[in-house]
């Protein structure tokens, strides 16, 4: 080493040496104050845990035993029904191919920045969504109440239809298929048809009457329909079994929740493919219909598919996020589960669409047969010239080709008395138009397809079983959502509140199953998550980029991946991603202004569906819905801003970083932490910006920051005293 070096060192060292010891003198000074605000801690809390920079021992909040399993509770929670039943009647009704445009297109400015945005806040401050939006600011604490609300309204009904999957799923294992043909009636001179089912179809009438057993309106309750009422139970159990340890039962069931829907979607595409009209189905499906892209309607159905594909608000994103290390990659978690889910509707909507298409063919020969039927039939009688047939058709074995030449003639020749002949066009293309979603598609559509393929009962019991599957990957999210945040506040028992959870929610499920129970599904689709979860996403961005700040979320997001984020995401959290958010609420509030509220009622007589308004008391449901979800939001603004609580009872903990110690002490975040050492009432201190990242205070300041430390950020408390030098610090 040179000589000069070794004078250099030395001289540092004397430095680093007189800072320790002026350091020493000041803290002795403030000993006293020091001393004094250990005390003010609750004694009945844990004992303090150590954390020094770089130990593993944060807390004792678990943590999942692997990445691959995170990854998969994430992509369960974001891959549900609504990407095999939602997602391809989208791409159908609004342009086919062309729509995988706007959705790639706000999945990218919408959906994978706010997903980060969730994953990067669960992540770095550990707690679930109460806990996340306390820490960022108090007054804004109630956006954690109103995503636990909301989790529970859609916990409510969405465990219904996994109840009616496995009802069906249990009515599988026979051959032939229950739903395959009309039942028979029999009374004392002859047998016929069921009447409400030959007016509709099988599959139609197996889900109506026989599943359901569903009234005719909103208003005439009918009674507990009891098969529907076992499956909910069932159900209900499922999920408690699998939520009542947390992660560590939820996590190793993943592994076959997450992962079966997929060899299942695999499987029947494999299957589909191979079945005569698939490829028409398929064609179809992604033939781009390029001017209907260019309607704002198509741009905000995108954004709301988006918006609830990927979870956004729920509040489960963020609960599992949790319980990461915080030097994990969120960021390659953010865009690897945002494209998987892409890519499984896709891949749902090739196994629909071929699966639609196989039906649409075997429908169209029926529809063929019995029309060339009619024509020969008009040929015996005179009403139609031999002439007119082309010499090379044969009605015995007729095409959709040649029927298809024979309609065309005879309209061209008979123009004016064609209706009067009861012809109709047999065209693929207009039966894969019908458009069919929800459990119209999983119930009714994808049912009657089934009943077709060889080994029937086989593959209705693995789609039954894929439904169960993909729900219960959502429900696992939704409930986590529900549990988490209010484990980590309140700190009560995640056993003793998953059991009560779920028993409150099987009780209150029980409207459900009631033979109207349809009806309330419907209005709570409907009313009781979309526009509160709009609102309570645009509060998140809000609270990150305004209140907390941009420019200290993206030094926090630098410190835990161990890289900076591309400034793409710092433009779209802070201008691009709000604007959108509020467009799409201003169309979905304009969008239900438009639409008459109300719901499509069975009716028996006619076997249709008939639109009816909802009554008086239906709209003051749906119009609460929508109120208690949002109402956390202002109760707690309010309550935080007037000081009506006071948090000085322990009842709702916090967690404080001081010199290297997490201490468990009472949460005052409304007045100011100063009060802890300087034994101030609230009132006689001010409010802390916690929009603000103030690394030093000038002397004379008696307040209490919270400033960056270690390698996450995640700061300490610190006491400016008025005799410490500002160099010092």
């Amino acid at each position: 080493m040179p000589k000069n070096s070794k004078v250099v060192k030395r001289e540092l060292d004397d430095e680093v040496i007189e800072s320790v010891k002026d350091l020493l003198s000041n803290e002795d000074s403030s000993d006293d104050a020091f001393k004094k605000s250990e005390l003010m801690v609750d004694d009945q809390e844990e004992k303090d845990v150590d954390v020094e920079e770089g130990s593993d021992v944060e807390d004792e909040r678990p943590a999942w035993n692997s990445k691959l399993q995170y990854i998969l509770a994430q992509v369960g929670f974001s891959v549900g029904l609504g990407n095999v039943w939602r997602f391809p009647y989208l791409c159908q009704k609004n342009g086919g191919g062309a729509y995988l445009v706007p959705y790639l297109v706000l999945l990218l400015i919408v959906g994978i920045p706010l997903f980060f945005l969730e994953l990067a806040v669960g992540q770095r401050i550990r707690r679930g969504s109460i806990g996340v939006w306390n820490y960022i600011s108090p007054k804004l604490g109630g956006i954690g109440f109103a995503s636990c609300v909301v989790c529970f309204f859609v916990a409510l009904y969405y465990n219904v239809i996994i109840g009616w999957s496995l009802f069906y799923f249990s009515q599988s294992f026979q051959h032939p298929l229950p739903w395959d043909q009309c039942p028979l009636v029999k009374n004392a001179s002859h047998t016929f048809v069921e009447p409400e089912c030959e007016k509709s179809s099988a599959t139609t009438y197996y889900w109506y009457r026989e599943a359901l057993n569903i009234s005719s309106s909103l208003s005439e309750s009918g009674g507990l329909n009891w098969k529907m009422t076992i499956c909910l139970l069932a159900a209900w159990v499922m999920v408690c079994l699998a939520m009542i340890k947390g992660i560590q039962s939820s996590g190793k069931i993943m592994y076959f929740s997450s992962l079966f829907p997929y060899v299942v979607l695999l499987c029947f595409l494999i299957r589909g493919l191979l079945l005569n009209g698939s490829v028409d189905g398929i064609r179809h499906m992604f033939t781009p219909k390029l001017e209907i892209m260019l309607e704002p309607k198509v741009w905000r159905e995108a954004a709301t598919q988006v918006f609830f594909a990927l979870g956004l608000g729920f509040g489960g994103v963020i609960a599992f996020s949790s319980y990461n290390k915080r030097d994990n990659n969120c960021h390659f978690d953010a865009v690897l589960v945002s494209f998987i889910n892409f890519f499984t509707s896709v891949l749902a909507t090739l196994v629909v669409f071929a699966v639609l298409g196989f039906k649409a063919n075997i429908i169209n020969e029926k529809c063929v047969t019995q029309n060339s039927e009619k024509i020969l039939k008009l040929l015996k009688i005179g009403n139609l010239s031999q002439d007119m047939i082309p010499h090379h058709i044969n009605f015995s074995s007729i095409t959709a080709e040649d029927y298809n030449l024979v309609y065309d003639i005879i309209q061209k020749v008979k123009e004016e008395e064609f209706d009067s002949l009861g012809l109709k066009s047999c065209q693929i293309e207009d039966e894969l138009n019908k458009a069919v979603q929800g459990t119209g598609l999983a119930f009714i559509a994808f049912t009657e397809a089934m009943t077709h393929f060889p080994a029937s009962p086989f593959w209705s019991v693995m789609f039954f079983l894929m439904l169960v599957n993909l729900g219960l990957g959502s429900m696992f999210g939704t409930i986590e959502g529900i549990i988490t945040p209010i484990v980590d506040t309140f700190k009560v028992r995640k056993e003793v509140l998953t059991v009560i959870c779920c028993l409150v929610a099987f009780f209150i499920g029980l409207i459900f199953v009631q033979r109207s129970g349809n009806y309330f599904v419907t209005m709570f689709d409907d009313y009781s998550a979309t526009l509160p979860l709009l609102i309570v996403v645009i509060l998140e961005n809000i609270a990150v980029t305004r209140i907390y700040g941009i420019d200290k979320f993206m030094e926090d997001l630098k410190d835990m991946l161990g890289f900076s984020p591309s400034q793409y995401y710092y433009y779209m959290w802070k201008y691009t991603s709000p604007l959108v958010l509020f467009c799409l609420l201003a169309a979905s509030i304009v969008q239900m202004g438009l639409s008459p509220p109300g719901y499509n009622a069975w009716i028996e007589d006619t076997a249709t569906e008939e639109f009816h308004s909802y009554p008086t008391w239906g709209m003051i449901v749906c119009i609460s819905l929508m109120v208690l979800a949002i109402l956390p939001v202002p109760i707690v603004f309010m309550v935080r801003r007037c000081n009506l609580i006071d948090d000085s009872s322990g009842s709702l903990a916090s967690v404080s970083y001081k010199r290297g110690r997490i201490i468990k002490e009472p949460v005052n975040l409304e007045g100011d932490n100063t009060s802890l050492i300087h034994g101030k009432s609230p009132s006689e201190v001010p409010s802390p910006n916690f929009g603000k990242n103030i690394y030093r205070k000038q002397t004379g300041s008696p307040t209490l920051d919270t400033a960056p430390n270690g390698r996450y950020g995640i700061g300490y408390l610190m006491a400016d005293m008025p005799d410490m030098p500002e160099s010092d610090l």
